[in-house]
């Protein structure tokens, strides 16, 4: 954990049907720079993220109950990612 600290970095989740993975990106990056590290062309190509928080995800026990309680955010280019 320090040394995530130390060299300013974070790490941010993807989920889909059947797959999480963990990206690490520095921190204050904004969400286009974040998804380019997945591929290049989501960096060019970025117009929206949706967000959860990671507890909010947890409290509710799935994204479809996040979503039903408006806790799903859409998240343009200017978006910082949070950890």
């Amino acid at each position: 954990r320090r040394q995530t600290e130390i060299l300013q970095l974070q790490t941010y989740y993807t989920s889909g049907p059947t797959e999480t993975r963990a990206w690490t990106i520095g921190k204050g990056w904004t969400a286009p720079k974040a998804a380019g590290v997945i591929h290049g062309d989501f960096e060019r190509g970025f117009i929206r993220a949706e967000t959860i928080s990671y507890d909010d995800l947890v409290d509710c026990g799935s994204e479809s109950a996040a979503k039903s309680k408006g806790l799903l955010r859409s998240e343009g280019k200017e978006y910082v990612v949070q950890e």
